[in-house]
């Protein structure tokens, strides 16, 4: 009875013992584990993938290490069995030490007095992998000790995963994955049974064991952990039969560089990301790059060397090719400079947001009329391309001929803000300095990028709204910014897509099949920039052509270099795409308009046609391309209702001719009808339609040479002036025709100019001399 007692009195102890024991181990690790936190920081060579999922291309780490991230879907069964069979076959059944094996070990290496088998679990391995150490009894304790912290903070599945990235493979390559697409060229979901074991015996021996290099070996030893693995019954007979006969042909190849730019543009913004999963086609980049290649190739003829090309998908906003340049490695001609996203002019392609704009305030329609004319704006002079002008034009002309004169005097009267803020809402970056751009803005006076203007050009595909490209499968479509409305992007896009226009390229190769899109053309100063950007309903294309140098050459030009490029890309990825075209806006409708002036037509007005307007915001202005004129009977003399007579006279149609366009008729000696002179005996003071002095400008400083030097004065006026009379400081200089230019030799300091036609009419301004 006694020794019972004594027994039940000694199991109690014991167990009060062991709870003591087990509480104070836990209190122990607690603080420990406060003291000493598991920290987890490894830098994973990043990834980038197509949206197909495969690989573009990798980046090493900072410590020179080809080390893949291996997501938990890339572990297949397969993978996984064979791993925890050969490393750790209790992995999931173990807390991070496997007591038996370390008790195994130990007699082992007791009754050998030597280490012959090791006691560590994956879960140990990878301790080791994190916080490599020499292999001591306290640094084994150490082991076990983070082993516990890590399998209390991670999973099973995430431990293996850990493992599987950390793994030695011989050399810089470390992980599975880095293993799987260095030595096989795939991904670890596609490695078959063989490559699957070859990969799993050599991180135990990765200097002895090393692909592409001990392969003889590594068959060796693979086929005998094969036979294992049928004897345990962990694969079907007939798949590790087929592994056995499989030879081992691992061979060390560089890591993926596809699309090199679009990598480094990507790696450049997303630096901490270990896989980044792009947009980018992978077909259409090797389509498109191949097509780049070999164009530029017989550019190079003609000292052009330079070409990059985007893609944007109007639909998804995804960036699906994108070529920096014609060749990453050709160092000659700078191919690692990024033509996508550098700074060039884009010469005359903001022309169509320009008159965008106009739609939506009213200031025109595509059948308004402006004048080509020859203007200067306080010394700004813009010429078109072919320093010619064209007298009165219509918008859509103007546009699809890329005159220069009526897209400069239209953003003159919107105002250069107004277009800056279009462009800062659609990303541009150089656009936040107002004061820094003048008129030439219209023509290319400003830098933007490939990718600004082709996300530019988007908008107008998605009836106005613009959408910031997507470079990242994953990221959201957002509602977008409608930039302009509907109705204008779809008049703009009918007049891109007409062919009657001179940016349609001369030669036949390029004219086989021109594809249904609307495109604008552009050609900077000096002939440096050539740019050609298309879309339809499908894709927006962006082409840039010249010299990353910035040389000009004489042969570059939008329509005869980058259209040909932008033709054939788009034949290529989207041969067919005539039947799927732009539908008209429900809120854009037809209307009667003068074909003199597009306005709404007046009862002088024939053969009005009709054409698109937007109602309640396009001008509904009646046509004033005539004005009646009272005239003698002998039509020599005309009067104004203060000097008309009360019989005798007539009425007629005269053309109503701004000034500036009368001025350009009599320079170029063009035939007019003229309005008779005014009656002489007339008393009244016109107000309206003064003068408009052209020379010298308003409030301007003038620094001239001493000596001869001289000022040329020079005016517009309206159509019934025949004469008009200068002053110098109010007092007359001289009365000359009103399309005469004369000169004047100025005194030193502030002068008052003035001139007056014969109607009475009178224009002042001043200006500043300095003599040298």
């Amino acid at each position: 009875m006694r020794g019972k007692k004594i027994k039940k009195k000694f199991k109690t102890r014991l167990a009060k013992s062991g709870i003591i024991f087990i509480t104070l181990s836990g209190l122990i690790f607690l603080i420990l584990n406060f003291i000493y936190p598991l920290e987890i920081k490894v830098k994973y060579s990043q990834v980038i993938l197509a949206k197909d999922g495969s690989v573009l291309h990798s980046f090493i780490t900072e410590d020179e290490k080809w080390r893949m991230f291996t997501e938990l879907n890339e572990i297949s069964q397969k993978l996984r069995k064979a791993i925890v069979y050969k490393e750790d076959r209790y992995f999931y059944w173990h807390f991070g030490i496997n007591p038996f094996s370390i008790l195994r070990a130990a007699i082992n290496n007791l009754f050998y007095s030597r280490r012959t088998s090791g006691a560590s679990t994956i879960t140990m391995q990878v301790i080791r992998l994190l916080y490599p150490n020499e292999r001591t009894y306290p640094n084994k304790i150490s082991e076990m000790f983070r082993s516990l912290q890590l399998e209390m903070k991670y999973s099973k599945e995430e431990i293996l995963q850990l493992y599987l990235n950390l793994v030695p493979y011989g050399g810089n390559i470390e992980g599975v994955k880095a293993a799987s697409m260095l030595y096989f060229g795939r991904l670890p979901d596609k490695l078959s049974l063989a490559q699957i074991v070859s990969l799993a015996v050599v991180p135990n021996r990765p200097v002895s064991l090393k692909p592409g290099k001990n392969n003889d070996r590594i068959f060796k030893a693979r086929n005998k952990w094969l036979i294992k693995m049928k004897q345990a019954g962990l694969f079907p007979v007939n798949e590790i039969e087929d592994a056995l006969k499989e030879p081992m042909d691992a061979v060390r190849i560089e890591a993926p560089r596809f699309a090199p730019h679009f990598a480094n543009r990507l790696h450049e913004i997303y630096p901490n990301i270990p896989i980044v999963r792009s947009t980018l086609d992978k077909q259409k980049q090797e389509s498109v790059s191949a097509i780049t290649y070999n164009y530029s190739k017989r550019m190079r003829n003609h000292n052009i060397n330079n070409v990059a090309v985007l893609i944007i998908n109007n639909k998804t906003h995804g960036i699906e090719a994108y070529v920096g340049s014609q060749n990453f490695f050709d160092t000659e001609n700078s191919g690692q400079v990024d033509g996508v996203n550098s700074f060039r002019s884009p010469g005359s392609a903001l022309k169509p947001l320009i008159y965008a704009v106009a739609f939506d305030v009213g200031l025109y329609t595509p059948k308004s009329i402006v004048a080509d004319v020859p203007v200067n704006f306080d010394g700004y002079a813009p010429k078109n391309y072919d320093e010619q002008f064209n007298g009165n034009v219509s918008i859509e002309k103007a546009l699809s001929l890329s005159l220069n004169v009526p897209a400069v005097k239209t953003l003159n009267i919107l105002g250069i803000s107004s277009i800056m803020e279009k462009l800062k809402q659609a990303g541009f970056e150089q656009m936040h300095e107002v004061k820094k751009y003048g008129l030439s803005l219209a023509l290319g006076g400003c830098g933007v990028r490939l990718i600004e203007m082709t996300s530019l050009y988007s908008a107008f595909a998605n009836y106005g709204i613009f959408y910031p490209p997507k470079f990242l499968k994953e990221d959201t479509i957002s509602n977008g910014t409608q930039l302009i409305s509907a109705s204008s992007s779809y008049m703009i896009s009918e007049i891109l897509s007409t062919l009657t226009r001179p940016d349609l390229p001369n030669n036949f190769e390029s004219s086989v099949h021109i594809p249904k899109i609307a495109w604008k053309t552009g050609t900077s100063y000096g002939r440096k920039d050539a740019w050609s950007i298309g879309y339809n309903t499908n894709y927006t294309i962006g082409v840039w052509v010249g010299n990353f140098s910035g040389e000009g050459v004489p042969e570059l030009s939008g329509a005869d270099v980058a259209t040909p490029l932008l033709f054939e890309i788009f034949n290529t990825i989207d041969y067919d795409a005539r039947k799927d075209w732009f539908i008209q806006p429900e809120e854009l409708d037809f209307r009667l308009v003068c074909p003199e002036t597009g306005m709404v037509p007046d009862e002088f007005c024939i053969n009005p046609v009709m054409y698109y307007f937007i109602p309640k915001i396009s001008n509904s202005q009646r046509c004033t391309h005539l004005k009646k004129v009272f005239l003698s009977g002998n039509e020599k003399i005309s009067y104004c209702t203060s000097c008309l007579p009360a019989t005798g006279y007539k009425e007629k149609y005269f053309p109503n001719i701004s000034p500036e366009l009368i001025a350009y008729f009599d320079v170029e000696h063009m035939s007019y009808k003229k309005i008779p002179m005014h009656n002489l005996e007339c008393t009244r003071i016109f107000s309206e339609q003064g003068p408009k002095i052209i020379s010298p400008i308003n409030n301007k400083e003038y620094l001239l040479e001493k000596g001869e030097s001289q000022l040329m004065l020079s005016c517009n006026v309206a159509n019934e002036v025949q004469t008009v009379y200068w002053y110098i400081n109010d007092k007359l200089y001289k009365s000359c025709n009103a399309s005469e230019n004369i000169f004047f030799q100025p005194m030193e300091g502030t002068i008052k100019i003035s001139c007056s036609d014969d109607k009475g009419r009178n224009t002042n301004e001043v200006i500043k001399v300095k003599y040298y």
